[in-house]
């Protein structure tokens, strides 16, 4: 092994899984994978003679669940770990369980697809990847993985192309905030890796008469339905994934659907959401500069963005377009 690179252990009993993300793994020039073992016993004798920097296991495994097994590691052997789930109500449900027990993030299982979608999804497990290697151990109401600003010397960061919010809307100055003046304040949030929890624990203080509130939080297709939902039962204040043709009310969140962007329009004095379809943005889809920028336009000085946990830049420039409309920002 290249000490160079970042070395990754599978977890995952489908044969087929384990083939294709070694194959997107290992075409990564600083990433390589050490060993792909089909379930946690197997894991373990691996893990004592090698050391991985980052695990990926699979959440539904046999003789012992994805989620059983994270426990364990976090206690005796802790390292990052990203779980790989498949696109169903139990995988989307345990899989937030073990983002509360100290996973770092999720990605879909792969499967045969189009060739975009593997070239997308390759992007994701890439960028993931690096950014579970420069998490560091926390003990927080329990123990896991938090991501940090710095960048270890073992991972280092590829800075490959990405497209910027343009493709999807145009600049802020071109967008027209409309006749009708409006009081009506809302919030927009964005966050990245480990802004599961720090979305819950921003939310959960929150009363039921405050602004309405638009987020994105950088997450597989169908993972976002469940985040809403167990969001909704922890928080005062009402939690959905969004709608296109949605209102922004107070005491109302509204979570961007993973795989899609989340557009904010004026109609009349209100505000509404429009979902839409389109590239990856800073290697996103929901993207925080996309909704950031569309807030710029739409609210201006009527809103506050929000900046939480997470790698990358994603949002840093749609967070000055806000500030340069009249936004009041935090991160």
């Amino acid at each position: 092994m290249s000490s160079s690179k970042i070395s990754v252990m599978i977890v995952d009993d489908s044969p087929t899984a384990r083939r294709i993300l070694t194959d997107i793994i290992n075409r990564h020039p600083q990433m390589e994978v050490l060993a792909a073992v089909a379930d946690p016993f197997e894991a373990v004798p691996e893990l004592k003679r090698k050391s991985p920097v980052v695990m990926i296991l699979d959440v539904q495994i046999p003789r012992m669940d994805g989620i059983t097994f994270l426990k364990k590691l976090m206690t005796i052997q802790p390292l990052p770990v990203v779980m790989c789930s498949s696109f169903t109500e139990r995988g989307s449900s345990v899989s937030l369980q073990c983002l509360e027990n100290g996973a770092v993030d999720i990605i879909a299982k792969p499967k045969v697809a189009t060739k975009r979608d593997m070239l997308e999804l390759e992007m994701r497990i890439h960028d993931t990847i690096q950014s579970a290697a420069i998490a560091r151990f926390r003990s927080r109401s329990g123990i896991g993985f938090a991501p940090v600003k710095e960048r270890a010397t073992s991972a280092p960061v590829e800075v490959r192309e990405k497209l910027s919010a343009d493709e999807v809307l145009p600049p802020p100055s071109a967008i027209s905030i409309g006749n009708i003046p409006t009081t009506e304040k809302i919030i927009a949030l964005g966050a990245s890796t480990g802004g599961t929890n720090a979305i819950r624990e921003f939310l959960e203080p929150l009363p039921i008469d405050c602004p309405g509130i638009v987020m994105v939080q950088h997450m597989p297709e169908r993972f976002t339905e469940s985040f809403a939902q167990r969001l909704n039962e922890c928080c005062k204040i009402e939690v959905r994934e969004a709608k296109s043709g949605e209102t922004i009310e107070p005491g109302l969140a509204l979570l961007a659907p993973g795989s899609h962007h989340l557009v904010v329009k004026r109609s009349g004095v209100r505000y509404v959401v429009e979902i839409v379809e389109g590239p990856l943005v800073n290697r996103h889809r929901p993207s925080v500069d996309v909704l950031f920028r569309s807030v710029a336009g739409a609210a201006g000085k009527n809103a506050v963005g929000v900046i939480l946990t997470g790698m990358g830049d994603d949002g840093a420039t749609g967070m000055l377009e806000m500030k340069n409309a009249g936004a009041y920002n935090f991160a």
